[in-house]
């Protein structure tokens, strides 16, 4: 049985991109779902091309115009261009595309490698396109919660009352098991999901990579894939993954910039009001399939991590505001899981505890300084205690009742 489950991006690419004769790029991990959602955004009378496809590769190359002629005969107004960006000048054969075609075609561009990457130096793209990023799937997508404003959200996430319906603890269980990947998850089984993550690796690595890059040594870049979720959550030495790779510290940076490229996993830096500053500090990386991870409590803060990127992104995809997720860390090492960032003011912090209901005290250190209000997500369903201290207002509170709406 196929479980259809409308991705919450979805209305925002028909109505800001689409019907505005705008181009929508939509990019993500490889398998979180983008044919799908690219598929379901087709109407009755579309193509869907995928680089992979030898037949669309020759007809591309040879003439991009007969593609269009082709559409345009069967009165095709909407076409799917996946993988495109695997062509080398893409970029300039889509913009002559589009110039020529874009009234009278709308067009999606997917891909599993990072398309904003690609749009950077030159853009000859820019003015033709929205971009939006696909995550896995998050909890409030499993339950189909009700979308709302963001004016609505920011005080309803200060005021959240009662609990959210019965499976969203079933829900936010299968997500810590499986991760947020469509094929593992709603498998729910640990065979699929063992020969999923195995797959997955090797299409990354074996094809991907090599389709992006000239690494010839991708043994070792398996390697320090194997080696990421045992630093997820920590400030990432590169000297560390250099010795263990016995690599020089550039090509080391280069691979984790591969992998950063091909959504294995993302990376949060340090907040500070200098940029240049934050931009120099190591980062902490999480891993988009957080599943792979080991120790509970760094899986648990990466599924929180994950929720919250995929929260930011969707916020300033959609125009509603430009959201930015950090983490906080100060000179005597103390730390905060994340902060979120609203329009270049601090929002909300927030920490990860699986288990623990007692505040580390560290908190109020950063919550004197900036001023925002603090939430600490836990595991356990049923939590929600509210606290006014000093520093400001402090939440412990269930991850299925604070996801369930953010």
């Amino acid at each position: 049985m196929v479980i259809m489950i409308r991705r919450e991006i979805s209305p925002f690419i028909e109505s800001l991109a689409l019907k505005r004769n705008k181009m929508a790029f939509i990019s993500g991990p490889r398998q979180c779902g983008k044919t799908t959602l690219a598929k379901d955004l087709l109407l009755d009378k579309s193509f869907y091309f995928n680089w992979d496809q030898l037949k669309f590769r020759q007809l591309w190359i040879k003439s991009p115009e007969l593609l269009a002629e082709q559409s345009l005969a069967a009165m095709a107004p909407r076409i799917v261009l996946d993988e495109l960006h695997k062509s080398r000048n893409w970029k300039r054969e889509l913009k002559g595309f589009y110039d020529e075609f874009g009234e009278q075609i709308q067009i999606l561009v997917t891909g599993s490698s990072k398309l904003d990457t690609y749009r950077k130096g030159g853009d000859s793209l820019l003015g033709r396109f929205y971009h939006f990023h696909l995550h896995p799937l998050s909890l409030s997508e499993l339950l189909s919660s009700k979308k709302i404003s963001f004016k609505e959200l920011e005080h309803l996430i200060l005021s959240i009352k009662g609990w959210p319906e019965a499976k969203a603890k079933t829900e936010v269980e299968s997500l810590f098991r499986f991760g947020g990947f469509p094929e593992p998850l709603l498998s729910d089984r640990e065979d699929i999901h063992s020969l999923w993550q195995k797959n997955r690796i090797d299409l990354l690595i074996k094809q991907d990579l090599r389709d992006l890059s000239q690494v010839h040594e991708l043994s070792k870049v398996e390697i320090l894939a194997a080696l990421l979720p045992l630093k997820v959550g920590s400030p990432l030495s590169t000297e560390s993954l250099r010795e263990d790779l016995e690599v020089a510290f550039t090509t080391t940076q280069k691979w984790l910039l591969l992998l950063k490229t091909l959504f294995y996993h993302f990376e949060l830096k340090p907040y500070s009001k200098s940029i240049s500053r934050s931009l120099k500090k190591e980062g902490k990386i999480y891993l988009y399939d957080w599943s792979s991870i080991e120790s509970p409590g760094a899986r648990f803060e990466n599924m929180v991590a994950s929720h919250l990127l995929k929260f930011c992104h969707s916020i300033s995809d959609t125009g509603t505001a430009e959201m930015e997720l950090f983490y906080l860390r100060d000179k005597e090492k103390r730390e905060i899981d994340f902060l979120l960032v609203k329009n270049k003011k601090p929002w909300i912090t927030v920490e990860a505890k699986i288990h623990d209901l007692n505040l580390d005290k560290s908190f109020q250190v950063f919550q004197k300084k900036l001023g925002v209000p603090h939430f600490q997500i836990v595991m356990p369903s049923k939590i929600d205690r509210f606290l006014k201290m000093e520093t400001g207002n402090v939440r412990i509170i269930s991850f299925d009742t604070f996801f369930s709406v953010l």
